[in-house]
């Protein structure tokens, strides 16, 4: 199976120059049946819950975590930051809309007027620049807090990405697909290896997670984070830095182009399923 996911990742490759894309169903299709007979017993909604599906001791001392959330204060201060009027009178909802609710679920997505992926971060920042506020960092602290309460508030609603028909948006899932499949850094790990041909192994005493599912908790609580600040929250881009420090490639920039396709392809791989932000992770 390791073999025919890699050749189908090289024909679509092989074919993106001359215009002709890999479509985004068939790649979910293709994921969703690997995983099926990976672990036929895992059912489809499970993988939202990531490697505690695969691990009944790990998934009891997860949800005794998720019985008395460690990250329930910062979460309220991410709705107090959501409330909070800026120097001009406006607020977050000026730009996002006052249902908090119907944010979440729409990203990432394309804009084809910019020729872009939007990313729900990255637009937290936009909204503050655009009304003359200074900018949050983009990978932890009151960014996280903020965008963690904006997930909360869609809980329930499924994953949806949608790539267009537009040669320019298949071209950024294309992008993001290869850097998810691509070897990287010193140790020569692609995303892949640990989270699609290694997923339910252990490494490093941690279970390897399906990558199917990781989008519908983030942004995310880490012990691993906690530990050293006592602030366990981070973004999916914080997480993607950490991930190519532990293979020994230098991260990318946080919601540049690069990491932007790379989650605008990662996000679109748990369609279906159903967000639960945020969440408690090892």
């Amino acid at each position: 199976m390791k073999k025919i996911v890699m050749l189908a990742l090289t024909t679509c490759l092989a074919l993106g120059a001359g215009g002709v894309y890999a479509s985004q169903a068939s790649d979910l299709k293709a994921l969703q049946n690997y995983f099926k007979k990976k672990f036929p017993k895992v059912p489809f909604a499970e993988y939202a819950n990531g490697a505690y599906a695969l691990d009944a001791a790990k998934r009891v001392n997860w949800e005794s975590q998720r019985d008395f959330p460690p990250f329930l204060d910062f979460l309220d201060q991410g709705e107090e930051l959501w409330n909070k009027k800026f120097k001009n009178g406006k607020s977050f909802a000026s730009c996002f809309g006052n249902d908090a609710s119907k944010v979440r679920a729409k990203y990432p997505f394309w804009d084809a007027n910019k020729k872009m992926v939007r990313t729900l971060e990255g637009d937290i920042v936009k909204c503050q620049k655009d009304n003359g506020e200074k900018p949050f960092k983009l990978k932890k602290g009151k960014i996280a807090y903020l965008s963690a309460w904006i997930a909360s508030q869609a809980n329930g609603q499924k994953v949806n990405v949608v790539v267009p028909n537009d040669p320019a948006a298949q071209a950024a899932y294309d992008r993001g697909k290869h850097h998810f499949y691509a070897k990287r850094g010193q140790l020569n790990f692609s995303c892949a290896d640990c989270h699609v041909y290694n997923s339910g192994k252990q490494a490093r005493g941690n279970l390897l997670s399906p990558v199917m599912g990781h989008s519908t908790h983030f942004p995310v609580w880490r012990g691993k984070w906690a530990k050293k600040k006592g602030d366990g929250f981070g973004t999916m881009h914080r997480r993607y830095g950490g991930c190519n420090k532990q293979v020994r490639a230098k991260p990318f920039k946080a919601h540049g182009d690069e990491y932007r396709a790379l989650e605008f392809f990662h996000a679109s791989m748990s369609n279906g399923l159903t967000i639960d932000a945020p969440d408690y992770r090892e």
